[in-house]
Formats: structure tokens, sequence, C-alpha cells
């Protein structure tokens, strides 16, 4: 693991209390400020003239990158070094490769069913990260190699026994790559994945994803297997340090008008997804209103005092919704319909309405508004 801050400042003179403490030789004001420098690489260990043998050992072991990184295209394999992505984030998702045997006849149906997979998932779109050719040459394609280049780019290919020994493996590899640095781990390890029933398939291989393939291998494609695996990685590797938010603003779905029906929600990227996926399902013109909330959820941001009336007020205010559309009832999440009765005091040219509890709940809500239920 790398040292921390407060790891490396015990070696210090300062630590120690040396007449060398805070000597400011390095350039640093003080010696906790280098060594927090230091834990994050922003300055040389060398810059100290005083640093012991034993920090010099063990801080050079610390910062070797416990795993390679391997590059076909575009695309990263590899390269993680943490365990666990809240310590610092995992930095390339899990590959999702699929082999094509030039052998078969149907081959070329194959790569033109591979190439034109796209999933949109919160605002971004995936497909297929690399087609592995065997009996054949590399294509033109989406990133591709044939099997004997892959088996030449330092990877560590292992077939997938039973998923308790395959599992073990990955972990062990995973663990003695980063905490021990063992440099015979260093390696990116990609499962080649049995051909069997899809829901067992589907069901190993996001355990391997999340504990610790750096790529998979199909011999078949299925669009709803890559759909969700897709789904799950780009949650793993979502970092949980940020939130992950879009921007707030005035969202039309279906070609509204000024009389169209008004939503409001959060900008928290879930959220918003879930809420926009049903307005635009909805045959019914509608705008959404996405209020600046740190990225939180309705009900975070609503205990956080991100989401209030008077946020809402100034927001309003500052799209000028008054001026540009004549709907005057706008709809709020029902999990935080405590905030009405504030709401129409602060907003006094709006009236505010409950809506659901749940996204999915959006279009009958509006089928019982346009019956006056």
């Amino acid at each position: 693991m790398e040292m921390t801050g407060l790891q490396i400042f015990k070696y210090m003179p300062a630590a120690k209390k040396l007449p060398q403490s805070n000597c400011k030789e390095c350039g640093c004001q003080t010696c906790m400020i280098y060594s927090l420098k230091l834990a994050k690489q922003q300055i040389e260990i060398d810059k100290c003239p005083y640093v012991c043998e034993e920090l010099k050992q063990n801080y050079s072991q610390s910062i070797k990158h416990p795993q390679n990184t391997v590059e076909i295209g575009d695309l990263k394999i590899g390269g993680e070094n943490v365990l666990y992505r809240h310590e610092k984030t995992f930095i390339n998702p899990t590959a999702l490769a699929v082999i094509v045997d030039c052998s078969k006849a149907d081959y070329q149906e194959k790569i033109k069913t591979i190439c034109e997979f796209k999933y949109t998932h919160v605002g971004q779109t995936f497909g297929v990260d690399l087609i592995i050719f065997k009996n054949g040459n590399v294509g033109n394609e989406i990133n591709s190699v044939n099997f004997e280049q892959l088996q030449s780019l330092g990877l560590n290919i292992i077939e997938e026994q039973d998923f308790e020994t395959t599992k073990n493996y990955l972990i062990e590899t995973r663990t003695k790559a980063i905490l021990e640095k063992d440099e015979n781990c260093f390696a990116p390890v990609c499962v080649v994945m049995k051909n069997d029933d899809i829901y067992s398939q589907c069901a190993r291989a996001s355990f391997y994803l999340c504990k610790y393939a750096n790529m998979l291998i199909f011999e078949e494609f299925d669009e709803d297997l890559f759909s969700t695996l897709i789904t799950l990685r780009h949650n793993i590797f979502t970092d949980p340090q940020r939130t992950l938010q879009v921007d707030s603003g005035l969202y039309k779905y279906n070609n509204p008008d000024e009389n169209s029906i008004i939503f409001m929600t959060t900008n928290f990227a879930l959220t918003y997804f879930a809420v926009a996926n049903e307005l635009e399902n909805l045959d019914v013109p509608a705008y959404l209103i996405i209020a600046p909330a740190d990225g939180m959820s309705v009900l975070t941001a609503w205990s956080a005092q991100t989401f209030t009336p008077e946020i809402v007020s100034k927001f309003l205010a500052e799209l000028d919704i008054k001026n540009k559309i004549k709907t005057r009832k706008i709809i709020i999440p029902g999990l935080v319909s405590d905030m009405i009765e504030e709401l129409n005091t602060q907003c006094p040219d709006f009236e505010f309405i409950e809506g659901t509890k749940d996204a999915s709940d959006i279009g009958e809500f509006v089928k019982k508004m346009a019956l006056g239920q």
C-alpha cells in the first residue's frame, strides 16, 4: 500500500524531535508539509537531506505501481493500484471482449452485430471493448486483435475453471500485487469465460468484474448479458469520491409548448436519468426543471439543505420560468411533499403539486392528471 503522509512523518526529524526539525532545506515550511507532499508524489524524497535509509526503502516499495497497464488501441487494461475503490477509486474499467472465430460461416454477421451494439446508461454510450479474432486476421472494426497478438501483450490470460477456483485466483493475484507488490502478479488478469447457461455466466462474470478481472472474454455475444455487465461496471468504476451530477436547467421532452406540464427534481445523475427516461417514453409534452443540489439525490439534498424553497425560488427566477411558460403548476417529488406549503409561500407565482415517490410511477400519475383524478 502507498504510505500516507502521517506514516512518512513518523520518520522525519520533527517527529523524532531532532535538531534538524522543520529546517526548510527541502523547500517546505515544515516536515509535515514535506511528508504530505511526498505521500502525493509531489516532491522528490532526496529533497530532504535527513531522510533515513529505512524510509527510503519503505517509500520506494510503496510507490511501485502494483499492476501494469496494457494498451490496445484506445483501450487500457489494468493499471489498478488499490483493492477497494473507496481507497483511491478504480482506474480502467474491466474490458468486455468477444472472440470471433473466422473459420465459422457466420463470423462476418457476428462482427456486424458486435460493432452495431450500443448501450446507453446514465447519459453515456458503451459498446463491446474488444474483438479477438481466432483463425483469421484482424479487421478494421472497433479495437481488435488476434489471439496470438493478445498472448504477446503481457496479459495473464486464464481459462475459467469452476467458480471457486477462479474467484480465489483473482483475489489472491490482486492481493499479492497490491499488498505484497509481488512482481509475478503485476500482469492484468483476463478471464476466458466458459460458454454455458447465460444466467449462470452473468452471475459469475458480475463477481469477476467486481473482484478482480481486468478483462472478461466471451466466446459468444449476448446483448442482454453485455448490457447488464456494462451497467454494473459503470457503477463500480464511478469515482465514489465525486458525486455524479448533470447540469441544472430546463429540459424539454416531446416538443412541449408554453402550456405543457412541468416536473422538478435535483441534479443527481441517477435521479435525472430515471425521471428523464419516463418522460421520454410518455406521449405527453413536458418540461423537467433540474434544480442545483450539489449532485445529491432528492431526500439527501433536502436533508442537507441543498434543495430548499429558497433555492428553488431563486432558481426559478434565474430560469425566468414565469415569463417563458404559462403553466403555473410544478410537480415535485413525492418524497419531499413537506416542502409544498413553504414552496407555495416562497414562489407565489406557482402552485406546487405532490408527485410520485418513484420515477416508474410517473406515467400512471400523468394519466390520472389528464383524467382529473
